[in-house]
């Protein structure tokens, strides 16, 4: 940080004996369509550090800058466009600038749609598209709009590698690092403002993540003023929506609002039981108090209810289809989800705004606060009720260690095919089946009830021409509550909150008794405190800017027990240690314009990213253990780009390499192991990672009506190294069926180097072509290639352990490195094409503005994988070979299929 401040100081004293004169490039910026409204937007001297806001159409931009260039106006809701302009030695006046309005703006609504299965679905699914629906960078447009429905994560980055902030303010979850885009879910209208900063690029509002920075800033001041109603029909997440927004313009006493409301519903999405019930609604209310003061109360509540859906094994697959979801059944001939995901977490916020000729700053406060719940059905001392259990599947009667059973298995396949949903009327008549009445089987909520205030302030200070400082602080402090709470007992009269393994009670100080509404099996409280400073100097001279940036974060997490469990006595109730961070990050860049429509730039980082609350303790629902010699992921990237901004060509080809290393990871499963079986966590550590590849985006206009594009990118995503492996249980079963007595057991490093990570496909490619009418319609379409995805490994089955017999605790003379490389090979999915069209159409009808968007996605319907693991349970070399003698093992790779053909459809009516 010294030599940072010292390098400030420098350049700082070195500007004064500088000087150049700047020229001034303005213009007015109507709407074309609407009677000439004024336009609130942006524009930018593309290739430069220019920029400026459009207020009341009024564009006004000063640059030291001579040549050709290109001028890139943007505003909302309507079409950019780029005007090229050669800067001498006098000032410019463009005039009038009319811009049409821009009807692919639902592209975005499309996109929500498309992204919204990540929270449908398992949190290890997340992508990132949702991250770049603001770019208009051709590579991140089309990994967004099409590459996205593929699970495509760029540069294999996932979306906790990367900052979302609404107003300024830190919106990423302290728990498992990611932005939770469902807190604002349904209100596209309101938070359709944002700014993006690709990856390293520097940011206004915080040093920011790897993969980028999206602010959404919800001033209505920023907004267009009036209404828009909208309605859309799909056959993906949900069936239909409605959303209606108001902005009112700013009156004479500075002050304007904007209000917001959606619902969307689905008696079940594409997937097969999984319902939709959502609704949300906005509100800001802005006060110019002057010209300097700017006050702004933000509120928001999005409420989610979905039903979940779940990955399956080849076997399954083949007999039920893509569509398939295991955790539904009918009750009452109704659709019944047993796994529900129900969020709804208001987020209140005020922030200040004060703005300078050469300084802004950006102060804010927010607090989150309410539930979210995963449903899911418990089993005790009762048959598990899912249709998929290995059990009640063919292959269990083919892979059985007496040998085939080929009428069992047939028998079973055709029950399974008949009867492969959730029994509600058998989990009804087992829990009255027992003379008191007690739960066999409950439905039963997993809570997280988060509490997080934030507060952060921002600056931008201007120098002058050539320097200028950005800066801010963030202190956030998270309480989450997490339990479980018994929804539902099914017809039982109690709950016996009794470790059904260990017949150990879960909280000794509690009864054992429990009724529906209350608290069960676990309760805890985890707290984290998060302080951030950030600072970043940028510099600019007429051939070439950098910018120069750093920051410290400091970290700190608590579990807090609030049971007693019988099997951790010591370590269960009351207050862990504290497990601290403390990281500094850098990172910088520079660019070079060769000329004023050709440039490139080199960035580079080096950071320090801590582990997320869940990677942080071992087993936080029964004990305050942490992970031992816990450390931050240690981060070193660089990339390179060429950009090209030529009137009809424009494009960018890129190269990077990331490395991380020291990364944290921790898993739950029921494993049999060559050392024993049992319930494990299972603590991996000292993970290395490297990613390295290419990305090329290039559009070409091939006329004033027709545009084509090309996309490619090819990546390279592996393990570098043999992280270390150990697992923990507990010690309350009978010696006998214990791996050890100590509840602790290292296994030494798994041999995962060279492994592919399951990051998404590591190579696409896309072709499209687009044509714009001069009637206000337009279609378009895309070709786009997929491959090289990999199903994600078991870490504990390439440990040491893997070669032991469990019954003599010697190696299997059968599990030769040949044998064992052929059965642990990685899954490699099917690498697939997908077509997908959209258009649309737009009228001005007695003054307002009506629009109409059709997609189409997958257009032939193939069939693909999206991703996909190895289960865990086999961890010895003789169970997994026993699996594997058939080609449909019980235990094989569980998969996620993509949507086949789907639509999206949407009217809109502005005025």
């Amino acid at each position: 940080m010294r030599l940072f401040f010292s390098v400030l100081s420098f350049v700082i004293a070195i500007n004064f004996t500088f000087s150049q004169t700047k020229k001034s490039i303005k213009a007015t910026v109507l709407s074309k369509q609407e009677n000439n409204i004024k336009i609130q937007g942006s524009a930018i001297l593309e290739g430069t550090s220019a920029s400026t806001e459009i207020i009341l159409g009024t564009l006004l931009i000063s640059t030291i800058q001579k040549g050709n260039y290109i001028l890139k106006i943007n505003a909302e809701g309507y079409t950019s466009i780029r005007l090229p302009i050669s800067i001498a030695e006098e000032n410019i006046d463009l005039g009038i600038i009319y811009l049409e309005k821009d009807i692919t703006t639902e592209k975005t609504d499309n996109l929500i749609s498309l992204t919204e299965v990540d929270i449908s679905n398992d949190e290890s699914t997340t992508i990132t598209s949702g991250l770049l629906q603001a770019t208009k960078d051709i590579f991140l447009n089309r990994a967004a709009f099409d590459f996205g429905q593929a699970f495509f994560r760029v540069r294999g980055y996932n979306s906790a590698y990367s900052q979302v902030l609404l107003n300024g303010i830190l919106m990423n979850n302290l728990t498992d690092g990611r932005p939770q885009w469902n807190n604002w879910g349904g209100l596209n209208d309101a938070t359709r403002n944002q700014e993006f900063t690709f990856g390293l690029q520097p940011s206004n509002h915080s040093f920011g993540g790897i993969l980028g920075t999206t602010n959404i800033n919800t001033q209505p001041s920023k907004m267009r003023p009036g209404t828009r109603v909208s309605f859309s029909a799909a056959n993906r997440t949900y069936a239909g929506r409605l959303m209606t927004t108001h902005t009112e313009a700013t009156n004479k006493k500075g002050i304007t609002y904007s209000v917001s409301a959606s619902r969307r519903w689905a008696k079940e999405g594409y997937i097969e039981g999984t319902l939709y019930d959502a609704f949300s609604v906005f509100g800001a209310l802005e006060y110019q108090l002057n010209s300097k003061n700017t006050f702004l109360a933000t509120a928001i509540l999005a409420s989610n209810r979905r039903g979940r859906s779940s990955a399956f094994t080849e076997e399954v697959f083949l007999l039920k289809g893509r569509k398939y979801n295991p955790y539904w059944g009918e009750q009452d001939k109704k659709i019944r989800n047993s796994r529900e995901r129900k969020i709804a977490q208001p987020v209140f916020m005020l922030n200040h705004f004060y703005k300078t000729e050469n300084l802004k700053l950006n102060t804010g406060i927010s607090y989150l606060s309410g539930p979210q719940s995963k449903s899911r059905l418990g089993y005790y001392n009762a048959p598990n009720p899912d249709a998929t259990y290995y059990r009640y599947l063919p292959s269990f009667y083919i892979n059985s260690p007496i040998g085939a059973n080929f009428e069992s298995a047939e028998t079973t396949r055709q029950a399974f095919i008949k009867n492969s949903q959730l029994d509600w009327k058998s989990i009804y008549e087992a829990n009255t089946a027992l003379e008191d009445k007690k739960a066999s089987y409950v439905l039963y909520n997993d809570i997280v009830d988060d509490k997080v205030l934030t507060f952060n302030t921002s600056g931008n200070v201007k120098i002058n021409s050539k320097y200028s400082i950005d800066f801010g602080l963030m202190y956030k402090n998270l309480k989450s509550h997490n339990y479980a709470k018994i929804e539902d007992l099914l017809n039982a009269d109690y709950h016996l909150d009794i470790d059904t393994f260990s017949n150990t009670n879960n909280d000794i100080n509690g009864s054992t008794r429990k009724g529906e509404d209350e608290i069960f099996n676990y309760n805890y409280i985890l707290n984290a405190t998060n302080l951030n400073y950030f600072s970043q100097l940028r510099v600019s001279y007429s051939k070439w800017y950098a910018s120069l940036s750093a920051s410290i974060n400091q970290l700190n997490y608590q579990r807090e027990g609030l049971f007693k469990n019988e099997r951790y006595l010591d370590n269960s109730i009351g207050n862990s240690s504290k497990v601290n961070f403390t990281d500094i990050n850098l990172k910088g860049a520079f660019t070079y314009k060769i000329t004023g429509r050709h440039w490139v730039n080199a960035q580079f980082a080096a950071t320090q990213k801590p582990p997320t609350l869940q990677n942080t303790f071992v087993n936080p629902r029964e004990n305050n253990t942490s992970v031992e010699k816990i450390q931050s992921e240690r981060i070193k990237t660089a990339d390179v780009n060429y950009h090209i901004r030529l009137p009809k060509l424009t494009g960018r080809i890129s190269t990077f390499y990331t490395e991380f290393k020291g990364a944290t990871d921790v898993n739950f499963f029921f494993v049999e192991s060559g050392i024993g079986s049992d319930f494990v966590q299972e603590v991996v550590t000292n993970i290395n990672k490297r990613h390295m590849g290419i990305e090329i985006g290039l559009e070409y206009q091939l006329s004033s009506s027709v545009k084509a594009s090309g996309v490619f990118a090819l990546g390279d995503y592996t393990y570098d190294n043999n992280p270390d492996v150990a697992i923990n249980f507990d010690t309350t079963a009978s010696t006998d069926e214990l791996i050890n007595t100590e509840g602790y057991s290292n296994l030494g490093t798994s041999s995962i180097h060279g492994y592919k990570l399951a990051q998404g496909p590591q190579k696409a490619f896309a072709f499209g072509l687009e044509y714009r009418d001069p009637k206000y319609w337009w279609v378009s379409g895309s070709a786009n290639f997929l491959g090289n995805n990999y199903a994600n490994i078991s870490t504990i089955t390439r440990t040491s352990s893997f070669y032991l017999n469990p019954e003599t605790k010697e190696p299997f003379p059968e599990a030769t490195p040949e044998n064992v490389n052929k059965l642990l090979a990685q899954q490699k999915m099917e690498d697939f094409y997908l077509l997908n069209l959209v258009g649309g159409k737009s009228w001005i009808i007695k003054g307002n503005y009506v629009s109409v968007f059709a997609s189409v996605n997958n257009v032939f319907n193939t069939v693909f994988r999206t991703g996909g693991y190895e289960q865990s349970r086999n961890g010895n070399y003789g169970e997994m070979s026993q699996d594997n003698l058939s080609t449909t093992p019980s235990f094989g790779t569980k998969y996620w299929y993509g949507y086949g053909r789907t639509y999206f459809l949407n009217l809109a009516i502005s005025f």
